[in-house]
């Protein structure tokens, strides 16, 4: 039994803390929190021991903090490091005074650890290291969808364009307000370096945009293509990925809030889309250029990636097993579109 400690209770924390308790051969050893607030509550109703430098505060929501930090870390096998960006390096010292492996996310930077992972592309990295980033939301959406590409037809070079939403439904001081803002102006965004983490020869430019939403990003895709593929045959092997969900033309989603819909209606926890959402339809091959069109629910996606990294980390199983196994407890793969007629929207497409 891996026992997990989660550092940081917030959009990332609580979603893999629930995560982690519904896995197989895992418990949550705890969660910490800077402060008494709502996601707190939270934590003590649905039963973690939580964990808090500072106990006084929480007297106040008549909770009794389990102990410290450091306690928490010293009876983990393994600390899911979920704080704020640019925190979960500070931590590092600490998880190294106790010899305690440690996963943090990917708005540390990539020095923080000593591999960046994502489960579909580079699983193997994890079982040798102690101290592992999981990357980003776009990066590990983006890793997703361009490992299946290049083994199927090879890479010469991909082109993203990420329409990135303001903030998180929480994040009332985030923006723009009613603006559309290049993030940055000059190429590239973060995001192509960010994958040349996990694919260091990959030719890819990324630029990006942020606009008035909270609901997930966008990514317009252009992959050049290295060997012949016709539209059909992506379409195919992005169907056999686990974490890729293709969504077709009747399903009549039309956008990022349709498919949050889906979600709810799948009876997802919080409305979370773990896969990336392809539309169908965008998948095109024209003069041995691919399109598509994904949206990444920012707030979950990397969910599962961290709990394949716990088990990566802990040397407890190969990438497929993990996958599989997390995929299973957590419920990933809408079924709904198996085997439905999806003839038409495919000649449309072609």
């Amino acid at each position: 039994m891996i026992r997990v400690g989660i550092n940081g209770y917030g959009t990332i924390g609580k979603r893999v803390a629930d995560a982690v308790r519904a896995q197989p051969g895992m418990r949550v050893a705890g969660v910490a929190k800077r402060s008494p607030d709502y996601a707190a509550v939270g934590a003590d109703e649905t039963g973690y021991d939580l964990y808090a430098e500072d106990a006084a505060p929480f007297s106040a929501v008549d909770i009794t903090p389990a102990g410290g930090v450091e306690d928490l870390v010293r009876e983990s096998d393994v600390v899911v490091d979920a704080t704020p960006s640019g925190v979960g390096a500070e931590n590092r010292p600490l998880y190294e005074r106790h010899d305690t492996p440690a996963i943090f996310q990917g708005g540390e930077d990539a020095t923080v650890a000593e591999a960046s992972f994502n489960a579909r592309a580079n699983f193997a990295e994890a079982s040798e290291a102690d101290y592992v980033r999981v990357v980003s939301c776009n990066t590990t959406g983006l890793s997703r969808l361009l490992a299946p590409i290049e083994e199927l037809a090879g890479i010469e070079k991909a082109r993203v364009t990420l329409v990135r939403r303001g903030g998180d439904p929480t994040q009332t001081s985030r923006g723009p307000i009613n603006d559309v803002v290049p993030d940055p102006v000059s190429l590239p965004s973060h995001h192509g370096p960010d994958v040349r983490t996990i694919f260091p020869e990959l030719a890819i430019d990324t630029i990006a945009l942020r606009v008035p939403t909270t609901m997930m990003h966008v990514h317009a895709v252009n992959v050049s293509l290295a060997e012949d593929a016709d539209a059909g045959e992506i379409r195919d092997r992005l169907a056999g990925e686990s974490r890729l969900l293709l969504v077709p033309g009747y399903a009549g989603i039309e956008g990022t809030g349709g498919l949050r819909d889906l979600a709810g209606d799948a009876g997802r926890p919080r409305n979370d889309v773990w896969e990336n959402a392809i539309w169908e339809e965008s998948i095109a091959v024209r003069d041995g250029d691919l399109y598509c069109l994904q949206a990444i629910h920012q707030e979950s996606n990397v969910v599962p990636e961290n709990v394949d990294a716990i088990r990566a980390i802990a040397g407890e199983a190969d990438a497929a097993e993990s996958m599989a196994t997390t995929n299973e407890a957590l419920g990933i793969g809408l079924e709904r579109f198996e085997g439905r007629e999806r003839a038409a929207d495919r000649q449309i497409a072609d």
